[in-house]
């Protein structure tokens, strides 16, 4: 039983630890969103000569530049470009279509009025998420090193599965609130920003893998402490039963002990 719960215990630590690593690094990565944006090519220049627009400027010199766009209201979609671009929690990340790199802004700033208190919330959730998921694989860890005995190890099997349960929660809550602050910021954001197309990322993809192995230490932190509780009473309850009958046996062995020397002590009629 003892190797049983050890292995339980340590399967439980391990899913907790998995859901911390991944919860830290989807809260401080920036790619929970992902997708291009269309914006305007910029006008052609000494310095930029591909993937500009020519606004009547020495178009002999540009001929020969498959790059360069002459400026026309026929044009269409060959006035814009696609950049790529990933958001955060807290940054919104796009290339730089001027340079090389990325630029980021707060994605925070990019909200919506209306929604920054449901951003803040969910940020807030996401830290308390964090926090009891380190509370909880602290519990487990000195449940499996450091409890002296079995009852301890149980109250802190217990207190561990409570504070995971809760951490699992709050992270769900969390990660549903960031998925409506974006889907409205994309219809509601600043004009600059909005997403041409998008999809979720691997931050995302993180995100709800640590729900899931949060949730899973749960359930085995539970499964531990429900087992370890049904085969202590299954033992007591055995002991208790045999011992009865060892009650039993003596009792009925002392009645005849004692029935047996009172028919000795009985005097015969003829020796009177």
């Amino acid at each position: 039983m003892k190797t049983n719960r050890r292995c339980r215990a340590l399967l439980a630590v391990s899913l907790n630890l998995m859901a911390l690593l991944f919860s830290t690094t989807a809260f401080i990565t920036t790619h929970w969103c992902e997708g291009t944006q269309r914006v305007p090519k910029p006008s052609c220049g000494k310095e930029k000569k591909t993937n500009c627009l020519n606004y009547g400027g020495n178009e002999t010199a540009n001929e020969t530049n498959q790059n360069v766009v002459h400026y026309s209201w026929e044009t269409g979609d060959d006035r814009f470009l696609f950049r790529y671009f990933h958001t955060g929690i807290w940054y919104s990340c796009e290339e730089n279509i001027n340079a090389a790199g990325e630029k980021c802004r707060s994605f925070i700033d990019l909200a919506p009025a209306s929604e920054k208190g449901v951003l803040w919330l969910s940020v807030v959730s996401e830290v308390l998420y964090i926090m009891l998921l380190v509370v909880g694989f602290s519990l487990m860890c000195l449940e499996l090193f450091h409890s002296s005995s079995v009852i301890d190890g149980l109250k802190l099997n217990a207190f561990a599965a409570v504070f995971t349960v809760l951490s699992g929660l709050l992270g769900m809550v969390a990660h549903m609130m960031y998925t409506q602050v974006f889907q409205v910021t994309v219809s509601l954001g600043p004009e600059d920003w909005r997403p041409h197309s998008w999809d979720y990322g691997w931050s995302f993809c993180l995100a709800w893998g640590s729900f899931t192995c949060c949730m899973a230490a749960s359930v085995t932190t539970l499964n531990s402490y429900t087992k370890t509780v049904i085969e202590f009473r299954h033992k007591r309850k055995i002991f208790e039963q045999g011992f009865r009958e060892e009650q039993n046996f003596l009792d009925q062995e002392a009645i005849k002990y004692f029935r047996e020397r009172s028919v000795q002590s009985v005097p015969r009629s003829g020796e009177l």
